[in-house]
């Protein structure tokens, strides 16, 4: 029997062998998620829904894994354009009003695969 248990995200799929989440005791770790939309699969024209997709991938692993949001420890955003952290970080405020009860966050502007604006990976301790 393996430690590691796959979480599988309706409508988050990797290009490569490789799952969206995994939980290994308390902890769940995600590869790079990504705002398609979750009942087609595919990108959204805005970074709006890009973004809000993005946030509820992130619900949703949490969910599977038998957490809540109070246990993430940390997302790393990767942008395409320094602009964009604005749209994510109105989906951070719905998702953590608290000032005192937030995880850590760390955005990086870079490249990313064609049709993305936004992806985010996530650790949590449950």
């Amino acid at each position: 029997m393996s430690k590691r248990e796959v979480l599988h995200v309706k409508g988050s799929h990797h290009q490569n062998p490789i799952p969206t989440a995994i939980k290994i005791g308390n902890m769940v770790y995600t590869s790079a998620i990504i705002g398609s939309d979750p009942e087609t699969g595919e990108m959204p024209e805005s970074a709006n829904d890009e973004v809000a997709n993005l946030f509820h991938y992130i619900r949703e692993i949490m969910e599977l894994a038998g957490g809540t949001t109070d246990d993430i420890a940390h997302l790393s955003i990767s942008l395409t354009d320094r602009e964009y952290k604005k749209t994510v970080n109105v989906e951070w405020l719905k998702m953590f009003p608290d000032e005192n009860n937030r995880p850590a966050r760390h955005s990086t502007v870079t490249n990313l695969r064609d049709g993305l604006r936004v992806q985010i990976e996530m650790t949590a301790v449950l």
